[in-house]
């Protein structure tokens, strides 16, 4: 199970000074043509005061020059982590391009307006079931997921307001690295890494 990545050289040159540009250039090329599936998962991993981590696979839905934003419930594994420990990670793994983009920075809540607004642009769906899920509670069964799917279906009919779930909401992540990594034959590979410092971004290359 080895793959022998063809590619084309990154090289420094061909970067934008800002790694934000940088990354919707990347992304726009990724999500042209359908070749990824879900081109806006990432993997998102926290780590809780005691250091242990974990890891699973989130949509980013928003993306501008304060960083990179996506929703959970904020009493879910990750929600809880994230209030203890900032510290964050992000995974795009757009392996059939052979390229990933790793992230790190710290995570804050954004604004309530900014999660209602986002929340009314969901599916009706999908904001019952931002309400019947306790995120990463244990539940007794699939079938008292479903009720309480359906109790708030009949509360809530198609068409009709849904409001927001005071316990659910985005957080937005501020890099601190961005590290774009192109595959290429016989490993080796291209890394190129922002880091800020002192407000400003450089560019470093990283051994594959």
């Amino acid at each position: 199970m080895r793959e022998q990545y063809r590619s084309e050289d990154l090289l420094e040159s061909d970067l934008s000074p800002d790694p934000m540009v940088q990354f919707a250039r990347w992304f726009r090329q990724v999500a042209v043509g359908g070749a990824l599936h879900e081109p806006n998962a990432m993997v998102v991993s926290t780590a809780s005061t005691e250091g242990r981590p974990s890891s699973r696979t989130v949509l980013l839905k928003q993306y501008d020059d304060r960083g990179f934003v996506f929703f959970t419930n904020y009493g879910s594994r990750k929600g809880r982590e994230l209030a203890a420990n900032r510290h964050v990670s992000l995974l795009f793994p757009w392996h059939p391009m052979a390229r990933q983009v790793i992230v790190s920075g710290t995570a804050s809540r954004i604004s309530r307006e900014e999660t209602v607004g986002y929340f009314r642009t969901r599916p009706h769906g999908s904001q019952l079931g931002a309400w019947a899920s306790d995120q990463s509670t244990v539940i007794g069964s699939r079938e008292e997921l479903i009720e309480r799917y359906e109790e708030l279906a009949a509360r809530y009919p198609e068409g009709e307001k849904v409001p927001a779930p005071p316990d659910w909401g985005g957080f937005r992540v501020v890099p601190e690295t961005i590290e774009f990594w192109q595959g290429h034959g016989n490993r080796l590979h291209d890394r190129l890494r922002y880091v800020r410092e002192d407000g400003a971004w450089k560019v470093e290359r990283l051994c594959p």
